[in-house]
């Protein structure tokens, strides 16, 4: 996905959305970048820290609680971002748009006892 710029992934072109979010490592200071399904609504992005319902937060989620500024990659295009994370009915109502174009986002859900975050990205 990184060669193309998002456009293919190892497998080809994928059903699902796919974008490329690059943070800053909360740690290191070093660009850190991660393929992510998302969801798109009213010129906003969303993304969802499922880590496969694994019991800890993804890094890049880590590091959006740090630094919210970002860079999304979709379709060969670099955007510059910032993200907010959601709360309340916003983000459960958001989520249930992640389950209806992946069901495997309620098993994720159901895996862990953790809140999953979700974040809002927004062009700046």
């Amino acid at each position: 996905m990184q060669r193309s710029k998002s456009r293919y992934t190892i497998l080809g072109p994928l059903g699902l959305p796919l974008l490329l979010l690059t943070t800053v490592g909360r740690k290191t200071g070093q660009p850190r970048t991660t393929p992510l399904t998302y969801v798109r609504e009213n010129g906003q992005l969303f993304v969802v820290g499922s880590n496969f319902g694994q019991d800890h937060h993804p890094a890049w989620s880590n590091n959006l609680l740090v630094n919210n500024l970002a860079t999304v990659t979709i379709g060969g295009v670099d955007v510059p971002v910032e993200a907010t994370p959601l709360l309340g009915a916003e983000k459960e109502r958001t989520f249930e748009r992640f389950v209806a174009i992946g069901e495997a986002y309620a098993r994720y859900r159901d895996r862990t006892d953790r809140d999953l975050r979700i974040f809002c990205l927004v062009p700046r």
